[in-house]
């Protein structure tokens, strides 16, 4: 029974819970960003209707305000988490690409080396050419986009971006600039870094043959040495920077010059790169803004790799039914992943559990993310994965609010013994394979895999991982058992 003479407290307790609830606190904004977690629009449009909810009431939302009255993003996206975790099944929204410079600028430097004019001789499919092209038009109408041609430096491009892209043939309307016969890597990345300003993604075209100046009489290895120092030391120099790597085939057509020996004529594919670099956020950005989609997800991509990437908080959900799913367990709901009442099948004794997982932030490509070799998982009772892209096709009326934002299923299989135990999934932070076999110790004859590599490729990109290495991993998950 309830104490009359506590009544009016009560009712004061409720009216100031509500109105903290409410139109006193922060009523219309916590439910304005419930609705788009659930709908699954975690889009920038939908993140600046967020702060247009803020910057519209300044008196109500103050606390989301700088001193200068703009939306403070870091307070923002606490606010937002905090909302998420507290949702069923709890969700997360990496918000911090939203929260930097709006529009970004594109500046291209161009590689003009003897090596290079090849790749875009008339007859030939020009794919260098469409691929610099597709990432100037990935960046949307009035972007900033500046050109330069390097080689033994860094030169304007002397003529608009308009003219760029309508140039069939960009070798002979740039003979002349600079001397193509070396490129100067070095200043190259340091020009690069040293002239990036908040916002800006500078993009090196280039073949990534390291071939510096006066090198006659010089080993190979003493080269590949050299490349590899450089690699680390320039990188290294420049904290908060992030990379990636994207290989592709194009046709060559004309004189390739190898490392201190007699040039030849080559007709065939051959791997150029284009080496994407920007600040952390911007990266992010670039990976989650749909505006520049297809800067990162560019076609006729063959292999990529991003530097300089941390362990990140891949957002993971249990699947309660699944058809992988063998046993019993219940899943109980709070801070982390925790099963509870976990029963082995009755035949098997195994238990099997899967988790829907976004792994698309991470940047890596689906031969990398489905290989189980690339993963540590830790448990007592000898847990093994499987990893599985997720198609429309898996879909149904009752999964569809767990796979609905989500990449790839994680299904861990064991011998279900021990009453607690910890599964922990971890994708290592290593130079992918791909580095390796697209490099070449030798490139004095078109035979064997000169098609498909490049000369030194693993000590240029191997010096920047070990100038850019983040964590041990990727993303590591523990998911709790219990009996």
């Amino acid at each position: 029974m309830i104490n009359m003479k506590r009544l009016p407290a009560l009712l004061l307790a409720c009216v100031m819970l509500a109105g903290l609830l409410s139109c006193g606190g922060h009523g219309k904004l916590d439910k304005a960003v419930r609705s788009v977690l659930v709908s699954g629009d975690t889009t920038r449009a939908a993140y600046d209707s967020l702060c247009s909810l803020v910057t519209e009431n300044p008196g109500k939302y103050g606390d989301f305000l700088t001193p200068e009255g703009k939306v403070d993003h870091k307070k923002m996206a606490e606010f937002i988490e905090q909302i998420g975790a507290n949702l069923r099944p709890p969700m997360h929204w990496d918000t911090r690409p939203f929260g930097g410079v709006e529009n970004l600028s594109l500046t291209v430097y161009f590689e003009r080396s003897g090596s290079m004019v090849p790749y875009d001789s008339r007859g030939d499919g020009g794919q260098l050419k469409k691929s610099v092209n597709d990432l100037i038009n990935h960046f949307p109408a009035g972007s900033k986009v500046d050109i330069n041609i390097v080689n033994d430096g860094i030169y304007p491009y002397q003529h608009t971006v308009d003219e760029f892209l309508k140039d069939r043939d960009i070798y002979a309307s740039t003979a002349g600039t600079g001397d193509a016969s070396y490129t100067d890597f070095q200043l190259i990345f340091n020009k690069i870094l040293e002239a990036q300003r908040p916002g800006n993604v500078s993009v090196l075209v280039s073949d990534l043959i390291y071939s510096p100046k006066d090198t006659h009489g010089v080993s190979l290895d003493k080269i590949f040495n050299e490349e590899n120092s450089l690699a680390t030391r320039v990188f290294a120099r420049y904290k908060g920077k992030s990379v990636v790597v994207q290989q592709f085939l194009g046709d060559y057509s004309g004189k390739y010059y190898p490392y201190n020996n007699v040039p030849f004529e080559y007709h065939g594919k051959r791997p150029y790169y284009l080496v994407i670099i920007a600040d952390s956020e911007v990266m992010d950005q670039l990976a989650q803004d749909k505006r520049y989609s297809g800067v990162l997800d560019a076609p006729g991509v063959r292999n990529s790799y991003r530097f300089n990437q941390g362990t990140t908080e891949v957002e993971c959900r249990v699947l309660p039914e699944w058809k992988d799913n063998a046993g019993r367990f219940r899943v109980k709901h709070g801070d982390g992943i925790e099963l509870t009442k976990c029963a082995g099948d009755r035949e098997t004794g195994k238990l099997c559990f899967s988790l829907a997982a976004n792994l698309g932030t991470l940047l890596k490509d689906d031969a990398l993310l489905t290989n189980t070799a690339n993963y540590d998982v830790q448990s007592v009772d000898g847990y093994t994965l499987v990893v599985t892209p997720i198609d429309r096709s898996m879909f149904t009326a009752n999964n569809k609010e767990y796979l609905e934002g989500m990449t790839h299923i994680l299904t861990l299989i064991g011998d279900l013994k021990s009453p607690r135990d910890e599964v922990r999934i971890a994708l290592r932070n290593e130079l992918p394979a791909w580095v390796r076999q697209s490099s070449s110790e030798s490139d004095t004859s078109a035979g064997g895999s000169f098609p498909t590599t490049t000369l030194g490729l693993e000590h240029l990109l191997g010096g920047m991982f070990d100038a850019m290495k983040g964590g041990s991993s990727f993303f590591d998950v523990t998911i709790h058992l219990k009996r």
